[in-house]
C-alpha cells in the first residue's frame, strides 16, 4: 500500500517564477525539522499526541467486534448522536467505505448490516424528520460525547430516549443505546453506571477531533461491517512513516511544513483540500474541522496573543471546478490546494459509443468516466500551476479500510506537526469552550 505526496508545485520555479515558495527555503525547513521532531517526541513522552497510539489497540478492537457481533441483525438502523468530531468521523467512514446510497439499499443487499443516520445538529426539523423516518423498535442509538456534557448531544439523547421508550417501554429502552464517552466523568458516564447502558471509552488523552480511530469511529465502523484491523493497520503505517527524522522521508511533516511556510512567507491563509472522489467528500469535511479547530488560536505556546491559524476549505473534484475553482485560479494568491487522486478508478465505467454521434459527443466515446475525472484533475492542476497557484497532490492506490486509515492518521499527524510550526497548542479549543459556557448560561444551567 502506498501514499505518495507530490509537493513540486508549491515552489515558484515550477510555477510562474514569481509566486510560490522559494525553493531555497526547503533546506532551512529540513534543518529546523530536527527541533520540530524533538519537540513532538518530548510532548508525546509527557502525555500529548496520544492519538499516535491508536494504530495498535487489539483489545479495544476485540471488545468492539464482539459487542457489535451481538447486535448484528437485531437492529435495522444505527442512529449516531454527536457533533463535531463525534459525528464527522462516522460520516467519513460511511462515505468512503460503503457504497453510495447505502441507506437506500434493501437489507439483503447490505448483508444485514444497518443503515446509518448521523444527527449532528439540534435543528428540530432535521431531528423530527429523522425520527419520523426510522422505526424505534429496530433502531440502535450510539450517543457520542468525549466530555459527556455536550449540550447538543444531551438534548438529542433526551428526545431520542423518549422516542424509544414510548414504543418499547422504559425497561427495554436501555438495550437500544450504547454510549461512547470519557472513561470516568461526565453525564453519559454517569448514565452508563446508573442504568447499566452499554458503553465504550474515548481515551482520556485523545480529543474529539482526533478520535475517529477510537471507539467514536470504530463502533459505527464495526456495526456497518468495516474491517477494523485493516483500518488501524493503515493508521499504524502512517505512524511508522512519521518516525523518520528527515523532512524528505516524513510526508505528513513535510505537508504540514509547506502549508505553514506558504502562509508565513506567501500569505497563503486558505488551505483547500480537494479529493477527486465523491467517496472522500465527507473526509474533506472531517479535515476541515481538524485543521481549523486545532490551529486557529488566539494565544501562542508562550501565552502571547498571536491570532494564528489557516482557514481550511473542503471541496471535491470535479464538482467544485464549476463553483470554486474560478476563484482559486483568478482570485487572490492566498491559497494552497491539496488534491487527493485515487489511482484505481481511472479505468472504470466505459462511455458507450452511439452511431452518428456529433463531434461534441464522439470524443468521449470509448473513454471511461474515470479517465474523464482524471483528466479534469490534471487539467485543474495545470491551470492552477500556469497561473502561479500553489498545489500538492496526495495519491493513493484505492479507497479501502487500510488506505483510509492511513489518510486519517496522515492528517492527524500533520496537524500535530503543524502545532509546532505555528507555535500553538493543537489539542485545546478555548474558543469552542467559551461558546459552550455561554450556551449553558442562555439555557439556565446551574453554576453558569
Amino acid at each position: 500500500m502506498t501514499l505518495r505526496l507530490d509537493d513540486t508545485l508549491m515552489f515558484r520555479d515550477k510555477l510562474d517564477g514569481v509566486h510560490g515558495i522559494n525553493p531555497a527555503s526547503v533546506a532551512e525547513l529540513a534543518e529546523r525539522f530536527a527541533d520540530v521532531q524533538a519537540e513532538v517526541r518530548h510532548r508525546r513522552e509527557h502525555g500529548e499526541y496520544s492519538f499516535l497510539k491508536l494504530g495498535h489497540q487489539p483489545d479495544v478492537v476485540d471488545a468492539i467486534e464482539h459487542w457489535a457481533d451481538g447486535k448484528r441483525r437485531r437492529f435495522y438502523h444505527l442512529l449516531v448522536l454527536g457533533i463535531g468530531g463525534s459525528a464527522l468521523g462516522a460520516k467519513a467512514l460511511l462515505s468512503a467505505l460503503r457504497p453510495p446510497a447505502w441507506n437506500e439499499w434493501p437489507a439483503e443487499r447490505r448483508d444485514g448490516w444497518p443503515t446509518l443516520t448521523v444527527l449532528e445538529n439540534v435543528d428540530p426539523v432535521t431531528v423530527q424528520e429523522a425520527l419520523d423516518r426510522l422505526d424505534p423498535r429496530r433502531t440502535l442509538v450510539n450517543v457520542i460525547s468525549k466530555s459527556g456534557g455536550t449540550a447538543e448531544t444531551l438534548a438529542q439523547y433526551l428526545v431520542v430516549r423518549d422516542w424509544i421508550e414510548r414504543t418499547v417501554g422504559v425497561g427495554a429502552a436501555r438495550d437500544h443505546f450504547v454510549l461512547t464517552t470519557d472513561p470516568a466523568k461526565g453525564a453519559l458516564r454517569a448514565l452508563a453506571r446508573e442504568e447499566g447502558i452499554d458503553s465504550f471509552e474515548v481515551p482520556a488523552g485523545v480529543g474529539g477531533r482526533f478520535s475517529v480511530l477510537t471507539a467514536v469511529g470504530l463502533i459505527p465502523a464495526a456495526l456497518l461491517g468495516m474491517d477494523l484491523g485493516e483500518l488501524l493497520a493503515g493508521a499504524q503505517e502512517a505512524v511508522s512513516e512519521a518516525e523518520s527524522n528527515t523532512l524528505a522521508g516524513n510526508p505528513a511533516a513535510r505537508w504540514a511544513a509547506l502549508q505553514w511556510q506558504a502562509q508565513a512567507t506567501r500569505a497563503a491563509n486558505v488551505h483547500v483540500l480537494m479529493p477527486y472522489s465523491d467517496r472522500l467528500r465527507e473526509f474533506a469535511e472531517w479535515y476541515r474541522q481538524l485543521w481549523a479547530e486545532s490551529l486557529g488560536k488566539r494565544l501562542d505556546r508562550g501565552g502571547r496573543e498571536s491570532f494564528r491559524g489557516p482557514t481550511p476549505v473542503a471541496t471535491v473534484g470535479a464538482t467544485d471546478q464549476h463553483s470554486q475553482v474560478q476563484l482559486f485560479i483568478e482570485g487572490p494568491f492566498d491559497k494552497t490546494i491539496t488534491f487527493i487522486r485515487v489511482a484505481d478508478t481511472v479505468g472504470m465505467l466505459e462511455i458507450p459509443a452511439r452511431p452518428g454521434a456529433s463531434p461534441e459527443l464522439s470524443y468521449l466515446q470509448g473513454k471511461t468516466m474515470g479517465q474523464l475525472l482524471d483528466a479534469e484533475f490534471k487539467a485543474t492542476r495545470e491551470a492552477l500551476r500556469s497561473q502561479g497557484r500553489m498545489s500538492m497532490t496526495l495519491e493513493i492506490d484505492t479507497i479501502d479500510a487500510r488506505h483510509l486509515g492511513r489518510l486519517l492518521m496522515f492528517f492527524q499527524i500533520a496537524t500535530g506537526y503543524a502545532g509546532v510550526w505555528y507555535d500553538v497548542n493543537p489539542f485545546d479549543q478555548p474558543g469552542v469552550e467559551l461558546g459552550k459556557v455561554l450556551t449553558f448560561k442562555a439555557m439556565g444551567r446551574a453554576g453558569y
